[in-house]
């Protein structure tokens, strides 16, 4: 009965979050077992999360850096460093993907974030604008794997998986993806028989290449000095920053401070600085320190306007997943969560077969449903029977968010593909077709993640 109610208001076109509590407030009703004010109890205890302050700072930090022209900035730093390969632009909107996704944590600000800039910049350069659109799409994909990772707070709070260890998963995954990304890219470039964007520059390029020794080999050194040569690790952390600041007065670095962003994080996360959630707000304070003080590029009044946008988006996140806890909760309630799983294992007793139908079913929910709705729905619907297979929970969030960041490409509901066409001023259909051809590497990463959980699990299986 839950189940047909919640089907029912869908498709009466009630938004996934208020079809959620509905249903489950009927189903109540109808059932006179418990009193009503049970959905709202439900509901506020389902946010009463520490983890999940982490939300409203992540999506604050990357508003930041997205309004404080950080973007631009990383924009020319990755033109300057594979700009001037066959295909350069494509490779840059791959490259500059990466470096955003430690910084917004999701595709949407990825998208509309760089994705104005580059596709601008591959039109002008001569590229069709379908091209520009697809790499574009699914380089934005990259937001919500490399961490900070919006999707995995919401995971590692519903299955109860510690997100530090979800970020550390996602680096090597987001790395495989932008190395097929980019071999399709020069796959198409060899095709179509393009050339470089700009002129090779060994100034420029040393340049740049100075930048990552300074991004790698900052924290390399600061690791030495704290766990090797026993240095007071705050007071190490802090001079480090002061000589990083002089450096980039200095050295009048690109890209060097924004790059920063997610090597302080993983670092601050792996040697116990902070948690997860304490990480968030480092980020936010690393962002207005970049934007209000150093770079100067953010003003106060834009600052306000930042914090509204976030708190709208923040309100709607976060009442999707008070709506989730209560009908996930019903679902458990109920045995729907418990018959499913006796379905699928009488069906198969095969974790390989078990996460290809999951994939196949995460795939088809993606392009219906906002992912925080459709990681709510899910996981107390899967995460059992991931429990009895033997499936780490670390691997299949992975796995998980992939699959629903590809369905971010597709209509009905592929929120990116819509964004895109506004930014393109393409239609949905041309987007949607524009888009087809760059499904191959995201697919092909997405079997390899889901059947080589190794590659998923070293890096967490080193810290935790």
């Amino acid at each position: 009965m839950l189940k047909v109610l919640f089907l029912l208001l869908m498709g009466g076109g009630i938004p996934v979050a208020i079809a959620m509590a509905g249903s489950a407030l009927l189903f109540i009703l109808w059932s006179g077992n418990l009193p009503p004010f049970v959905v709202i109890h439900r509901m506020v205890s389902g946010i009463d999360s520490f983890p999940l302050l982490a939300v409203p700072f992540f999506i604050l930090a990357g508003n930041l850096m997205n309004n404080a022209g950080i973007t631009n900035r990383i924009y020319n730093f990755a033109l300057a460093l594979v700009g001037w390969l066959k295909g350069g632009l494509g490779h840059v909107n791959v490259l500059g993907s990466v470096i955003f996704a430690g910084m917004s944590g999701t595709a949407i600000a990825d998208a509309a974030g760089l994705g104005t800039i580059e596709i601008k910049a591959m039109k002008d350069h001569g590229y069709s604008t379908e091209f520009a659109v697809g790499v574009t799409a699914a380089s934005a994909t990259l937001g919500p794997i490399i961490p900070p990772s919006l999707p995995f707070v919401i995971y590692g709070m519903m299955a109860n998986v510690s997100v530090g260890a979800l970020f550390l998963a996602g680096i090597l995954p987001g790395a495989l993806m932008a190395v097929l990304m980019m071999l399709t890219v020069a796959y198409y470039a060899h095709k179509n028989g393009w050339g470089a964007d700009i002129k090779f520059d060994w100034t420029r390029l040393t340049k740049a290449l100075a930048e990552t020794a300074v991004v790698i080999g900052w924290p390399l050194v600061l690791w030495l000095l704290v766990d090797k040569a026993g240095a007071p690790a705050q007071a190490t952390v802090l001079t480090g920053l002061v000589l990083l600041f002089v450096a980039d007065k200095m050295f009048k670095f690109q890209a060097v401070l924004p790059i920063m962003t997610p090597v302080l994080l993983i670092g601050g996360m792996t040697t116990g600085l902070f948690t997860p959630t304490e990480g968030a707000i480092a980020a936010c304070v690393w962002s207005m320190v970049l934007g209000l003080f150093w770079y100067r590029t953010l003003t106060w009044k834009m600052f306000v306007k930042v914090c509204l946008d976030t708190v709208e988006t923040t309100s709607t996140v976060l009442f999707i997943v008070a709506a989730a806890s209560i009908f996930g909760w019903m679902l458990t309630a109920t045995g729907v969560t418990s018959a499913i799983s006796s379905w699928v294992l009488s069906f198969t007793q095969e974790a390989w077969v078990f996460l290809l139908l999951a994939n196949l079913l995460m795939l088809f929910v993606g392009c219906f449903l906002e992912p925080t709705a459709a990681i709510t729905i899910l996981v107390p619907i899967l995460m059992p029977i991931c429990q009895q297979l033997g499936i780490d929970p670390v691997h299949f969030g992975l796995v998980m968010v992939l699959n629903l960041m590809i369905g971010l490409l597709h209509p009905p509901m592929g929120l990116v593909l819509f964004v895109l066409a506004r930014v393109a001023k393409l239609s949905v259909e041309r987007t949607t077709v524009a888009i087809l051809p760059w499904l191959a590497p995201l697919l092909g990463s997405l079997v390899i993640i889901t059947y080589f959980p190794k590659l998923v699990l070293w890096l967490p299986k080193q810290f935790f």
